[in-house]
């Protein structure tokens, strides 16, 4: 893996698809001719987060028309764009897509929806039920979506099946403002997550958030890329959209993981074995 990866911080307008759609083809296009190989828009960045009633008239199919446009492009750029998926049997699902080498090569749906606090994403979407691995040609690529990130199943998932980056787009919101701390307390709780899931993994995590207000909440920013190390090597400062680009490389992984063998001395059939439990004792009790 040696490749450049483009984070596109957006601010989707809420509804409106197509002028989504042209925002990421022309920024597509514009960081491929500066000689990146992969650009990443946030969750829902076709869309918009806060959709409502909107999710099943925004719904696609991966067919598409809309998502052909980004397919045709991913020859000269392998792109990654969220959206609402409308799968055969009609569930619609806040899903991410991976497009390269003129197709729509992956989709991951969101496993894990947020439905407290301000959000309710499961009263509209269906729940995705797999983590699945990315086999692009720049390496092997995890998603976590959001909610997905802080729920370590699949963090784990996506290490113990070698990934070479985990993408990590969000709709994340802006706050815990205090005059007496710089910048907001949840924006410095995702970076600790995100230091901390590059430490454990050692795998690059690639953080790409959203900006702009919706329904009166303001989105936090703060995309930015991690190393193997934990170190942070790509970040874009602010409230507003704007773009960054890092380097990806095996050898950083294999350095990472040359040091602290955590990959090459997990036991994995060990916590398979602890979940079993788990699940025999659950079987136990409702027959109980």
């Amino acid at each position: 893996m040696d490749c450049r990866v483009t984070l596109a911080q957006t601010n989707p307008v809420l509804g409106d698809v197509r002028s989504n759609l042209t925002e990421h083809l022309e920024i597509a296009s514009d960081v491929a001719k500066e000689g990146s190989d992969v650009v990443l828009f946030p969750e829902l960045s076709l869309t918009g987060y806060f959709l409502k009633d909107m999710a099943l008239e925004l719904a696609l199919p991966t067919s598409a028309p809309a998502l052909g446009g980004l397919a045709r492009l991913s020859r000269d750029i392998s792109i990654g764009a969220g959206f609402v998926e409308r799968s055969r049997e009609g569930r619609i699902y806040n899903a991410y897509g991976f497009f390269e080498n003129g197709e729509l090569v992956a989709v991951h749906r969101k496993v894990h929806l947020v439905s407290y606090g301000m959000f309710e994403e499961s009263r509209d979407l269906a729940a995705g039920e797999r983590f699945r691995q990315i086999e692009s040609r720049h390496g092997r690529f995890g998603v976590l979506l959001c909610e997905d990130f802080w729920h370590l199943g699949g963090l784990y998932a996506h290490f113990v099946n070698d990934c070479d980056a985990i993408l990590v787009p969000s709709c994340a919101p802006a706050r815990g403002a205090e005059a007496s701390v710089t910048g907001f307390s949840s924006a410095r709780t995702w970076e600790s997550m995100l230091d901390a899931a590059a430490l454990f993994t050692q795998t690059f995590i690639v953080y790409v958030d959203r900006v702009g207000f919706e329904d009166g909440v303001a989105f936090a920013g703060g995309s930015r890329v991690v190393d193997p190390f934990g170190v942070e090597i790509a970040k874009i400062d602010g409230l507003d959209p704007g773009r960054t680009e890092a380097r990806l490389t095996t050898s950083a992984l294999h350095r990472a993981r040359g040091v602290t063998p955590l990959r090459r001395d997990e036991k994995p059939w060990v916590l398979a074995g602890e979940l079993e439990r788990h699940r025999a004792r659950g079987d136990a009790e409702e027959v109980s």
